[in-house]
């Protein structure tokens, strides 16, 4: 974070595509532009049925109708105001993802009776097992963690900190806030077991079980814990989407003279586009995981190795990075159409990284001699 940061500040550098065209060049940037626009809808359609299921929870709402709400709200704010406007609500709804959380894990697992009961419920022997086959959640290490750490829609808000004390607490409290989210909801979400046995739809069990296992004024602030996280990630995408097309395609490649005011109308113009096409995406697609995994494994395959590299490497240089971004994709996806699995340990994701870092290296070798 404070090493970007610098190099930020030094070159006045926006955006990772801007980062990524200092340290490599303009073929990198437009590269993982492009890769990352045919991601980028498709986890912003994610956070969206994820509203959408919350909503079906609390009030019947149709998914269509969900997605709209959760679309028109998230869109509203951040067009009218920006990095700043989604900093400070980030802030508000970080407040109530804690609060709702903490009153809820213990009253639900309480009429649950106790953690007994929930292993009880558990589907097969090895539920709980630390290695316990494909749900024990290695995949979702492949693919998330990566994803995290050199996601533009962070990076990009580490761009905007005061100074580099700002960025080394702010993103130390996200990270704390972040497992705390990773590990709360599964646990509410297997607690939903004893609730629901035979809930038809998975992607409901969070919202249902703040429904039905507690008091209504503190299950509506579990949901708004759940609905404000959403929208807090959905308004990330939508930052890194809107500042991508207005940074990394208008500035750079159209108009390359433009003032910061025209920028930002673009920026604008972009999110509530990028808002409208993720909402129709979000209509469309089936599940939360389905659209994610779209995003966050071209995310992690494409982007991880040339940002670290970048950062720490100093021989490397376009052709690396685009061999590494190649090798990432082509064995990802080449490996999914084979019918390598997404979960385990031994998944696509992780071979899609394990391809990138290696080709990476052997390129860089072979232009030391």
């Amino acid at each position: 974070g404070p090493r970007m940061w610098r190099i930020a500040r030094e070159h006045d550098l926006y955006t990772v595509g801007d980062w990524l065209e200092h340290r490599y060049g303009r073929s990198v940037r437009l590269t993982i532009v492009i890769l990352l626009w045919l991601g980028t809808l498709a986890i912003l359609a994610g956070q969206l049925i994820a509203v959408a299921w919350v909503l079906d929870a609390v009030a019947g709402v149709p998914k269509v109708v969900g997605c709209l709400i959760g679309g028109l709200v998230m869109t509203a704010y951040f067009a009218a105001g920006g990095l700043l406007t989604s900093a400070w609500v980030n802030l508000v709804q970080l407040v109530v993802l804690l609060a709702g959380f903490t009153v809820a894990v213990p009253l639900v697992l309480s009429g649950a009776g106790g953690w007994n009961a929930v292993r009880a419920a558990a589907p097969t022997a090895d539920y709980f097992g630390f290695w316990g086959g494909d749900g024990a959640g290695w995949a979702y290490v492949a693919l998330l963690v990566p994803a995290f750490i050199v996601s533009p829609g962070l990076i990009q808000k580490v761009y905007g900190a005061r100074d580099e004390r700002t960025v080394r607490l702010g993103v130390g409290l996200s990270a704390a806030a972040l497992a705390l989210f990773a590990f709360v909801p599964p646990v509410l979400g297997m607690m939903a077991r004893v609730y629901a046995p035979t809930l038809p739809n998975a992607e409901l069990a969070l919202p249902t079980v703040l429904t039905v296992a507690l008091p209504p004024a503190l299950g509506a602030l579990g949901l708004a814990a759940v609905f404000s996280a959403e929208i807090s990630s959905a308004d990330a995408i939508l930052f890194m989407l809107s500042t991508s097309l207005s940074e990394d395609l208008y500035r750079r490649f159209l108009r390359p003279d433009a003032d910061d005011r025209a920028v930002l109308s673009v920026a604008r113009v972009s999110a509530v586009a990028g808002g409208t096409l993720g909402v129709l995406l979000a209509i469309l697609l089936p599940s939360v995981i389905g659209s994610l995994s779209i995003f966050y494994s071209l995310l992690g395959v494409s982007l991880l190795v040339p940002v670290v590299a970048g950062l720490h490497v100093r021989r490397a240089g376009v052709t690396e990075a685009l061999a590494a971004i190649v090798a990432g994709v082509v064995l990802a996806l080449a490996l999914r159409l084979t019918g390598v699995s997404t979960t385990g340990a031994a998944n696509a994701y992780m071979w899609g990284l394990v391809g990138s870092a290696v080709v990476f290296t052997i390129v860089l070798l072979l232009r030391k001699r």
